[in-house]
């Protein structure tokens, strides 16, 4: 039976998704897009729980970019005001090049995505062939970048462990869910529970709910000892019809479940343990 007093000691880490590539201005005036403000919003996020932060970059005019430059000045600027662990998307958007998908992973964050397979997204493809999988983790190798494996459904797993089984992937390893978009997964309690019976022993998981699935995922994460990623990358709103002013109030609501549930949050030692970093 599962010790349920022992997965609420387990520390807690949450990720915030603060930007994505896909949700702009005209749906929230509150994403961020310059490297000042996806610092701020960083911040933000730290002081209200987050141990982690998922970024990806835009454009003053906040068109999505994987420009290494950008990442570079944003990085520089959060590392100067807090330690929060700080991971790059490779995802991009949707029709950009692995060339230029992988290119800021010379700048050597402490983690980075890493999707496996490819999956609808909205009326498009977010295309993952196995040679371009294979192609970003090899220079994640090259510069000692630990992926999180992003997962939009079951089978992305799969393609996870032949990676592994290839050497490309040094496992345990991290995973998170990403469940309730319109092309992948579904976001119930049942999908959460089905896709993470899937890992091997020792591996560790976090799930991002999109949409209304995001808080219902993240309770259930909390309670059987997973962590969890919320932000506005996945989820405009703080409830029906209100929008969240940053991923700093997501982060915040979160972090509010944790504590009723008597689960910790992670320090960002504790978290870089949790994640094998620097092992």
């Amino acid at each position: 039976m599962m010790d349920l007093t022992k997965i609420s000691q387990q520390p807690l880490m949450i990720t915030a998704a603060i930007c994505g590539a896909e949700v702009f201005r005209d749906s929230s005036p509150y994403i961020p897009y310059t490297p000042e403000e996806l610092a701020e919003e960083s911040v933000r996020c730290y002081e209200n729980g987050a141990t982690m932060v998922h970024l990806h970059m835009r454009e003053a005019d906040g068109k999505p970019s994987q420009s290494a430059a950008l990442f570079g000045r944003t990085m520089q600027i959060i590392r100067a005001q807090c330690p929060i662990l700080i991971q790059f998307s490779t995802g991009g958007a949707v029709g950009m090049s692995v060339a230029e998908r992988a290119d800021a992973l010379k700048l050597k964050p402490d983690m980075a995505t890493l999707t496996t397979g490819s999956v609808n997204f909205g009326d498009d493809v977010f295309l993952n062939a196995p040679p371009m999988i294979s192609e970003i983790a090899k220079r994640m190798n090259e510069f000692g970048v630990r992926p999180e494996i992003e997962c939009f459904d079951s089978g992305m797993v799969d393609a996870a462990l032949r990676l592994a089984k290839d050497g490309l992937v040094q496992l345990p390893a991290h995973f998170n869910f990403v469940l309730g978009m319109a092309g992948g997964m579904g976001g119930t309690v049942a999908h959460l529970d089905f896709i993470r019976s899937l890992l091997p022993d020792a591996c560790s998981w976090s799930v991002a709910g999109i949409g209304r699935f995001e808080m219902p995922l993240a309770q259930h994460a909390i309670a059987v000892g997973g962590h969890v990623r919320v932000g506005l990358e996945d989820n405009l709103y703080l409830q029906k019809g209100v929008l969240a002013k940053g991923s700093y109030e997501l982060v915040t609501r979160v972090s509010q479940l944790a504590q009723a549930a008597g689960r910790p949050l992670a320090t960002i030692s504790q978290a870089r343990e949790i994640l094998r970093l620097g092992l």
